[in-house]
């Protein structure tokens, strides 16, 4: 006959064997959708352990939500999924899906940033892709912890962000996005360019801020170290840039036709009233413009003006500019309807 104490041991080691059994099933059976096709799940900033697991409940991830949170709930840190977008095969258990999500990188996202930007359209084109406020984002690049963080010394990373097609991350988050694009112009400005931009007389500031209005004025690449030369000529004989791109820039508008009041607006990127350079660039520059400052062509020209057709004419007098005008005004007038 068994003593009460050895029907104590049996029952527990039963009940511990049950309980193990239950837990096992639960970790590891399968919780998918029977469609056993791939399903994606989307999980924002702020979203607890149970809002995530309804949405995956809702995408058919997972047919029982009990089971997912209790196995959630039992290991240790499972429950923590970062912010991201998921694409999760089919046919995993419990235990998967959630180490899944740990430890899968979360989808990422190709997105173009075209020459030319200024940081506020950076700012709506990531925030029309992935998961962040362009108002964030403008506080971030304006950030002065984050501008010391990069050795930059103007008030925002406006011409830093480098323009190339990348891939970020979904959940990126402002200060991540920004710093990826700081960094890859910091590996794009290797040694050799820092010395030609001091032989030239610049500093990092000048040189972007000059290859901003480069890249302002011209898309075409082969006109690129012909404007800067032009720029480089005038601050060489100190005359004022005139550059409208720097006016466009100091109205704070999206790009339009120029008026006469528009030069006359008091800014200090207004080079039609200070000398020298902006305070700053106007808009990151691509490669192109940044090494069209470093090797200029060898020109005296001083003035240009579209041709009305394309491309830009150039002289090195105030008679041959006006006669260039006349030329561009005769073309937009003969393309008139």
């Amino acid at each position: 006959m068994l003593s009460d104490t050895s029907l104590f041991r049996k029952s527990l080691i039963a009940a511990l064997l049950l309980a193990t059994s239950v837990f096992s099933s639960i970790l590891f059976i399968p919780g998918l959708n029977t469609s056993e096709k791939v399903t994606a799940i989307t999980v924002h900033r702020g979203m607890g352990f149970m809002r995530i697991v309804e949405e995956m409940q809702k995408s058919g991830t997972i047919s029982s939500r009990w089971q997912t949170i209790m196995t959630g709930r039992s290991l240790p840190g499972f429950h923590k999924i970062k912010p991201g977008r998921y694409s999760i095969p089919p046919g995993l258990s419990n235990f998967q899906l959630l180490y899944f999500l740990r430890t899968h990188p979360q989808d990422e996202v190709q997105i173009t940033i075209p020459e030319g930007l200024e940081q506020r359209e950076i700012a709506r084109l990531l925030a029309s892709r992935l998961d962040m406020d362009s108002i964030r984002f403008m506080s971030a690049v304006q950030n002065r912890r984050f501008l010391d963080r990069y050795g930059i010394r103007n008030n925002s990373a406006e011409g830093y962000l480098f323009p190339g097609t990348y891939h970020f991350a979904w959940a990126d988050t402002p200060e991540e996005a920004a710093g990826f694009l700081v960094r890859q112009f910091r590996s794009f400005y290797n040694d050799s360019l820092k010395k030609r931009t001091s032989s030239q007389g610049l500093t990092e500031s000048a040189l972007l801020t000059l290859a901003s209005i480069v890249e302002a004025e011209t898309p075409l690449d082969a006109e690129k170290p012909i404007v800067a030369s032009v720029y480089l000529n005038r601050l060489k004989k100190n005359m004022r840039l005139q550059a409208d791109p720097t006016v466009q820039y100091a109205l704070g508008q999206e790009a339009r036709l120029l008026f006469y009041k528009d030069l006359k607006v008091d800014s200090p990127y207004n080079t039609y009233r200070h000398d020298g350079l902006p305070p700053g660039p106007i808009c990151n520059p691509g490669s192109a413009s940044i090494l069209a400052v470093l090797n200029p062509s060898q020109t005296e020209y001083l003035y240009f003006v579209a041709t009305g057709t394309g491309g830009h004419y150039f002289s090195s007098t105030l008679a041959g500019h006006e006669q260039n005008i006349r030329k561009y005004r005769a073309a937009r007038n003969s393309a008139k309807p």
